[in-house]
């Protein structure tokens, strides 16, 4: 193993695989383009079936490789804007300095953050500053990995309260076809997924989780099909019988049409299940 993943990333196979090419009771339609001098457009639209809300986002993003930054500006329905600079491997290898900030004019309501990371042989490790209106938060976060073994450990420390407000352990094992990890969040809850990629076509994944003083322990099992290289088929189930389906297919280059179902086992002919909708463009 080179460079092991960040904390949020651990434990990162099983979840798309519980999460990807689902989007029950929404109707969702994305837009991606790239200019030829490097400008990235991404715009998206979302409507949920069940309120009838509308929200959509707006992003350019424009990458200067020989100088190694990235300018990123967005927008969004809440009308919320956010300017975000990346310097990457200029200073030294590995190492990634942001300074991401947002305004929204209709309440006045500013927020800064200044995100630092780096990376190499079998460590990753961050550092950002939260400047909003409730105060400034250091969230810190490191990952060491060693002949397929992870372990991470994860941290928030509010300023103005001068505590700790969240403290995450993980552990985890990672192969090229099979991950394990567990995680311990606040020493309160607890949760664990398996990932197995079992040939070419066919991913499957579990997860569990508990809460400390609760003995409900919620679980799930998911897969992902690759039908042919056009096509997928996604199928999960959790402990209280909830049956998520999921369909994607690429209609034609830069064209892909995602359909997805939400049942309740238990109350299949009540009604109340979720569909969802999902086309893509990419050009």
């Amino acid at each position: 193993m080179a460079v092991p993943p960040t904390y949020v990333d651990l434990g990162k196979s099983a979840r798309d695989v519980f999460t990807k090419g689902y989007g029950f009771g929404l109707i969702k339609l994305d837009l991606k383009t790239k200019s030829d001098n490097g400008l990235e457009f991404t715009s998206t639209c979302s409507g949920n079936t069940e309120t009838s809300k509308v929200a959509g986002s707006l992003e350019t993003k424009y990458k200067w490789a020989e100088h190694g930054l990235t300018f990123t500006e967005k927008w969004n329905t809440d009308n919320t804007l956010g300017t975000e600079i990346t310097v990457e491997d200029q200073m030294l290898k590995g190492l990634k300095l942001t300074l991401d900030s947002s305004f929204s004019p209709n309440t006045g309501k500013k927020g800064g953050k200044i995100k630092t990371a780096y990376k190499c042989d079998h460590i990753n490790v961050g550092c950002d500053v939260n400047y909003d209106i409730n105060g400034t938060a250091i969230h810190g976060a490191a990952v060491v990995g060693f002949e397929g073994w992870l372990a991470g450990y994860q941290m928030t420390f509010e300023a103005g309260r001068n505590k700790i407000t969240q403290s995450n352990f993980a552990v985890g094992y990672k192969t090229d076809e099979f991950q394990l990890h567990t995680n311990v969040n606040d020493g309160t809850e607890f949760g664990g997924s398996i990932y197995q990629k079992v040939n070419d076509k066919l991913e499957t994944a579990v997860n569990l989780a508990w809460t400390a003083g609760n003995s409900n322990t919620r679980f799930g099992i998911a897969a992902k099909y690759q039908i042919d290289s056009d096509a997928s088929f996604s199928a999960k189930v959790n402990n209280s019988s909830l049956v998520g389906l999921g369909y994607t297919q690429t209609l034609k280059p830069g064209v892909k049409l995602t359909l997805s179902a939400l049942l309740d086992g238990k109350n299949i002919n009540v009604g109340g299940h979720k569909l969802g909708l999902g086309l893509e463009f990419q050009a």
